[in-house]
């Protein structure tokens, strides 16, 4: 049983707080908010102490372990608080917003040693699992080009816009993770295209509300992301991979399996699943399962601190190409425009 203490208890603290207190691996032992109430209402579903002081939380010698759903400017700070008392963290992504934060960080940990897992859930979802085993078992040939459809059904608020880091980073960063998952090898350049055709906020607020990320890796694969923050029938999730010798798809999940055929057509009669929080709900449970197999066996996750900074990396380079109108080379720790 691994006693873990939760940072944050919002939308995503509350989700890993209820699958923490169902897996029978594990025992939510603590909520931490600078919001006591929040934090009161949340711990309180399940028996959990609250907290409003990291180091208090941290210093407590039944916290095993570490799940971080804080704001993302806190995410560096509570991993290294963490990690320097012995204790293996798992922390939403994106690590940071600046990569020389993220370096830093990585570099104490690597140091530190404990197990450090960054939330790229979409890689537990058991389709694109599928995909990617086939992928690796040469279903299809050698990929040659990759498509990744991921739109919300609607706006976050423009409150929560204006501090997310901008639509690549928040948002395309788990499509840049996934792409890079699927290539299993280096992007090189990347060019993207950033648009304002759903929310004038969110222009405002100098941030896109659409956009498409081109990709190609080191061998001359492309993959092309293609976001939206507003698709009016649900949340989207789609992915093909076409290879030399075929083609993998993954289809959109529907709230039922229910299917109607009449003299006016055949179709869905329900909606496609609202968000994350429903399409994904199998991939997150999964995703704390391989978190603590990796504390019984002393390894790290699957998903690393280095998925995070390539994400990241890959998501400034988006970032600088949808400003700049030019492809950008991306090169580890740097971006610089092509041609």
């Amino acid at each position: 049983m691994t006693n873990i203490c939760i940072f944050g208890a919002g939308r995503i603290g509350q989700l890993h707080a209820a699958n923490v207190a169902a897996n029978p691996r594990s025992h939510l032992v603590s909520v931490v908010d600078i919001n006591e109430e929040a934090a009161t209402s949340l711990a309180g579903q399940y028996g959990a102490r609250v907290e409003t002081d990291a180091d208090t939380a941290l210093d407590r010698p039944d916290v095993d372990a570490v799940i971080i759903g804080a704001p993302t400017t806190l995410h560096v700070d509570l991993i290294l608080a963490s990690a320097r008392r012995g204790k293996p963290v798992f922390c939403e992504k994106p690590i940071d917003l600046d990569i020389a934060r993220v370096n830093d960080c990585l570099a104490e940990m690597q140091t530190l040693g404990v197990p450090f897992g960054v939330g790229f859930n979409r890689r537990f979802d058991p389709t694109h699992r599928k995909m990617k085993g086939a992928i690796d078992a040469g279903d299809i040939g050698d990929i040659e080009i990759i498509v990744i459809t991921s739109r919300d059904p609607a706006p976050p608020p423009v409150d929560y816009v204006k501090s997310s880091g901008g639509y690549f980073r928040d948002s395309t960063i788990h499509d840049l993770d996934l792409a890079r998952w699927l290539l299993s090898e280096p992007v090189v350049e990347v060019s993207a295209f950033g648009s304002n055709l759903v929310d004038p906020a969110i222009a405002d607020a100098g941030d896109f509300d659409t956009a498409v990320t081109s990709l190609k890796s080191a061998s001359g694969k492309l993959c092309q992301i293609n976001n939206s923050r507003r698709a009016v029938y649900g949340f989207d999730q789609r992915v093909e991979v076409f290879g030399s010798k075929g083609m993998l798809q993954t289809s959109n999940q529907l709230e039922s399996g229910l299917l109607r055929w009449s003299e006016s057509g055949t179709g869905a009669l329900d909606r496609l699943k609202l968000f994350f929080l429903e399409r994904y709900e199998d991939s997150f449970r999964t995703e704390l399962d391989e978190f603590l197999d990796a504390i019984e066996q002393g390894r790290q996750p699957s998903v690393s601190g280095e998925d995070g900074r390539q994400a990241l990396i890959l998501a400034d380079a988006a970032q600088q190409s949808a400003e700049t109108g030019r492809a950008i080379r991306v090169n580890d720790n740097r971006q610089e425009e092509a041609g």
